[in-house]
């Protein structure tokens, strides 16, 4: 069930920008939010989280490239991608939980986003 209202996406060229909204109105308990991206073939990957106390937590993969930030008084999250690469291309879901470990690791416990495609072409 669909319980975030994720914005953002879309397709750029590498090395372009994109960067991704997601609101959880009422969550207020949850703590921690985030994205986790799925490609095809790929398995599920983790790729930033935020707590309420501004802890962050980055993929290898998207760390130096990506900057996750949080408006805690209106629970809006922001995932701000730059230097984009053809490797970061998948479906990006919005994610919130009680903690950075939860949303990561127990993702059927998370409330959702509905996803949005980022694709970057070389």
């Amino acid at each position: 069930q669909v319980q975030l209202v994720e914005s953002g996406g879309g397709s750029v060229q590498a090395g372009g920008s994109l960067r991704l909204s997601c609101a959880a109105p009422g969550y207020a308990y949850r703590n921690c939010m985030g994205w986790i991206r799925q490609a095809p073939g790929k398995e599920r990957e983790g790729v930033a989280t935020i707590d309420s106390d501004g802890s962050t937590s980055y993929a290898d993969s998207a760390k130096g490239r990506f900057t996750i930030s949080k408006e805690n008084g209106k629970n809006i999250a922001y995932l701000q991608m730059s230097n984009l690469e053809p490797a970061d291309t998948a479906m990006y879901f919005c994610a919130a939980a009680r903690s950075a470990w939860l949303l990561v690791n127990r993702p059927e416990h998370n409330s959702w986003g509905q996803g949005t495609q980022v694709a970057v072409s070389s």
